[in-house]
């Protein structure tokens, strides 16, 4: 698969690194393309309990390949679609595998993180920005309303007056007004963002992988539950985890005040 998305496996965690750091990491269809099979494929294995999301080199991504965009205006025909549906399949299709995939997903952020690049942070279940990161949705700079699921995610992280503030506006935010708004969980120095990164990684791939997994479902469920199938689905849930070495193990290391050694 293309090198423009690289994997890398390090005891248990999956490293998925947007590779294209001479053009900011901004997304043309070979990437999209091969986002989504790395995270597709990563999500499939069980072997992999944590997955972290980066860019190579001073950026995390600056959204969709503008280059791309002006070559496809001049070069597609009056009946062709500008952009062709396949790309957001694919772009849309990592966005899905990302937030389905049973186990955490951390965004790890440095730089810019623009269009599809907040839409991917929003995807995520946590995310780490590096001091001096920026976020802009930006959509509206080109003529072009937002994607990769920023208008699932964000009125539902960010709020709906935000939301509407970032898409309308096009505003840059700056790491400390991302925390303070949702978007992101932490912020960490730039030279400490690696090692901060694996620090959680390592933590959460230690941990319950299937009370992470059901946590994890239940909480995107709950978009579309009411309350009732809710606690009906918590409770299903539940029951699951207890059947588990995972849960007997949590247990019995409370009981003894010891820390609990979690196998997966």
């Amino acid at each position: 698969m293309s090198g423009k998305v690289r994997t890398e496996i390090r005891d248990g965690v999956a490293l998925l690194t947007l590779h294209r750091p001479e053009a900011l990491n901004a997304l043309d269809p070979e990437m999209a393309r091969a986002l989504r099979v790395a995270a597709e494929a990563v999500g499939e294995d069980d072997a992999m309990r944590c997955v972290v999301l980066r860019g190579a080199g001073e950026h995390f991504m600056a959204g969709g390949d503008v280059a791309f965009f002006r070559r496809q205006i001049e070069t597609a025909g009056p009946e062709a679609a500008v952009i062709p549906r396949e790309v957001f399949r694919d772009a849309h299709g990592a966005v899905v595998a990302l937030r389905r995939m049973p186990k955490p997903v951390i965004a790890s952020v440095q730089g810019a993180a623009a269009g599809y690049g907040v839409s991917l942070v929003a995807a995520c279940d946590l995310a780490l920005a590096a001091e001096g990161s920026v976020f802009t949705l930006a959509y509206c700079h080109i003529g072009a309303s937002p994607d990769g699921g920023a208008t699932y995610f964000l009125p539902r992280t960010v709020g709906f007056k935000r939301t509407m503030e970032m898409m309308l506006l096009g505003g840059r935010y700056d790491a400390h007004e991302a925390l303070a708004m949702g978007l992101v969980n932490r912020v960490v120095p730039r030279e400490e963002l690696e090692r901060e990164t694996a620090a959680l990684a390592a933590r959460l791939a230690s941990g319950p992988s299937e009370a992470y997994a059901r946590g994890k479902a239940l909480v995107n469920a709950s978009f579309r539950h009411t309350l009732e199938e809710q606690l009906h689905a918590e409770e299903e849930a539940f029951l699951a985890c207890a059947a588990t070495p995972d849960f007997a193990e949590g247990v019995r290391a409370f009981c003894e005040k010891r820390a609990a050694r979690f196998g997966g």
